[in-house]
């Protein structure tokens, strides 16, 4: 029986965040079993196996502020990817929680 790592929970939750919205590092450790392990969720998105698959770009910070080292191509890419899903955002450049946040109950 093979063990399912943290980091593997991880992308499985990453991969249910909805076209057009953004998910909370926080919200994503929580989803993966560890409440308290944002940090980690932002490494391990940092080292996404399937870049193309698993939606990081999907998931900001508690404020909506995406990642200033955007793995692949930098916060601007990253703004640039949520935008063509539609995600709305506010005039100091953070994703608009209120409009966008993935309500995963």
């Amino acid at each position: 029986m093979k063990t399912v790592s943290f980091y593997d929970k991880i992308y499985e939750s990453v991969g249910k965040i909805p076209y057009g919205k953004v998910a909370t590092y926080g919200q994503i450790a929580a989803l993966s079993g560890n409440p308290k392990a944002a940090r980690a969720v932002g490494n391990a998105l940092h080292k996404n196996p399937l870049p193309g698959i698993i939606p990081c770009h999907r998931v900001v910070n508690a404020s909506g502020r995406l990642s200033p080292a955007f793995a692949f191509g930098g916060e601007n890419i990253q703004r640039q990817m949520l935008e063509k899903e539609g995600v709305a955002f506010l005039e100091n450049g953070f994703v608009d929680l209120k409009r966008c946040l993935w309500v995963n109950i």
